[in-house]
């Protein structure tokens, strides 16, 4: 290397302090390249008569070495290719993707970089709106499902126009032999006469005293009785199902097709003609799961699978619950509980194959075991009789329900049920006061 060559290399390293060996190679080539031309400066002009050329001049050698620098210090990272101002931009409209260079210490560039962040938002909002789309899919075959099970009647005595719009549907089960009873209820908590047609139509509370059969040919004696009572109350809903203690299970599958199949409501009911009812908290309390799917809304118990035969209760088919001395399922206890919608036209749909046990309760919760379904422990549901519901009235947290868990339902409710609804009732206008 030359003196001055080597002097030139000295002054290119001073000017370019910092930079890394690409940049001054570049550099260094432009200067070279600039030298190398102001040498030929003679021979081009021997051939100045082939080439109308004219000689560089000084400045344009300085231009050219400015120009080489420039490439030289994009080329290796120096100047960014994005203004900066346009990746903050980019950055604020929430893309967070963008072209990144690094500088002198040798980072690597980075392509269509994603915050883990927003990916993760974006795989939850893809997995809600599949999960929409499936319940959404999931509701219209249900529908679709209980529109030809009510076309094909089921085997019930079902109605055929179509079913009428309710907001909640609730049967009383009851036997020919509760006549009593039944008053006791129509006296209180139950309406009666234009007040239930007023109460289906202003509120879609629907309420009825649920009965089949007697079995005797051609209608005993006790069918005759229940047809003038129905010709004077009109809260009834009959089922084509021979009444039996030991047949409530298929009394209830029955009920719940026939009742999807009669009324298109959020919620069906079940409660015992031994059970003092709040209306207007009923309805509050099963607004509020309105807008869910596969509702299941009770007090849930697990009791024991009871083996010995002769005790009240007693389970046949106690094996299929494992062990002797195990418990059943969880599910809600038999004297008052709800199902959503689709539930009840799941029942409806397949109430052919659902098995029957011996216990009611027990058979439903069996019904949805299996099912997508969210169980709701509601212990207004089963408050004790006075003083414990009417404590909790003074607190102001009236109960749904109320009855006596040693009775499994009010002990003498003929008697006590006008005492119970005075000490724990709602108040007559409360049900007429509840936003549906």
């Amino acid at each position: 290397m030359s003196p001055s060559t080597r002097s030139m290399s000295m002054s290119l390293r001073g000017f370019c302090r910092g930079c890394n060996d690409v940049t001054f190679f570049y550099l260094y080539a432009g200067w070279n390249l600039a030298q190398a031309l102001t040498e030929r400066q003679p021979q081009l002009e021997k051939t100045k008569a082939l080439r109308a050329r004219a000689p560089l001049s000084r400045k344009a050698v300085a231009a050219l070495c400015v120009a080489s620098f420039v490439a030289g210090l994009l080329l290796s990272g120096r100047v960014p290719l994005v203004p900066a101002s346009a990746a903050d931009a980019a950055g604020d409209g929430g893309a967070k993707q963008g072209v990144r260079v690094s500088g002198c210490g040798g980072n690597k560039r980075k392509l269509g970089e994603s915050h883990p962040k927003d990916l993760l938002n974006e795989v939850s909002r893809t997995h809600q709106a599949i999960q929409s789309l499936d319940k959404a899919v999931s509701t219209l075959e249900m529908e679709l499902a209980v529109e030809r099970a009510r076309s094909g009647g089921g085997g019930t005595a079902v109605a055929t126009k179509p079913p009428q719009k309710a907001r909640v549907v609730i049967g009383i089960n009851t036997a020919f032999t509760s006549r009593k009873r039944r008053d006791s209820l129509r006296d209180t908590w139950v309406p009666r006469g234009e007040k239930l047609r007023k109460l289906e139509t202003e509120k879609g509370i629907v309420v009825r005293f649920v009965i089949g059969h007697s079995g005797a040919p051609g209608g005993g004696a006790l069918d005759r009785a229940l047809d003038a009572e129905e010709a004077e109350t009109r809260d009834f809903l009959r089922l084509d199902h021979a009444e039996g203690y030991h047949e409530l299970s298929s009394k209830t599958r029955i009920y719940f097709t026939t009742a999807v199949a009669t009324w298109d409501a959020d919620f069906y009911v079940k409660v015992d003609d031994d059970v003092h009812l709040n209306l207007g908290m009923l309805s509050s309390r099963l607004a509020k799961h309105r807008t869910r799917p596969r509702v299941y809304v009770g007090c849930m118990k697990s009791g024991p699978v009871l083996s010995q035969k002769g005790v009240k209760y007693h389970e046949p088919e106690y094996w299929k619950f494992g062990d002797e001395g195990n418990k059943y399922f969880r599910h809600a206890t038999g004297q008052i509980y709800a199902i959503s919608k689709d539930l009840a036209a799941y029942i409806s749909i397949n109430q052919p194959i659902l098995h029957r046990f011996a216990n009611e309760d027990v058979s439903l919760g069996a019904w949805l075991i299996g099912l997508e379904v969210e169980h709701v422990d509601d212990r207004s549901m089963c408050c004790a009789t006075p003083p414990d519901c009417e404590w909790k009235k003074r607190a102001g947290n009236v109960c749904v329900a109320s009855f006596d868990w040693s009775c499994s339902g009010v002990c003498k409710s003929v008697d006590r049920m006008r005492h119970i609804h005075k000490a724990c009732g709602e108040g007559e206008g409360a049900v007429w006061n509840v936003a549906m």
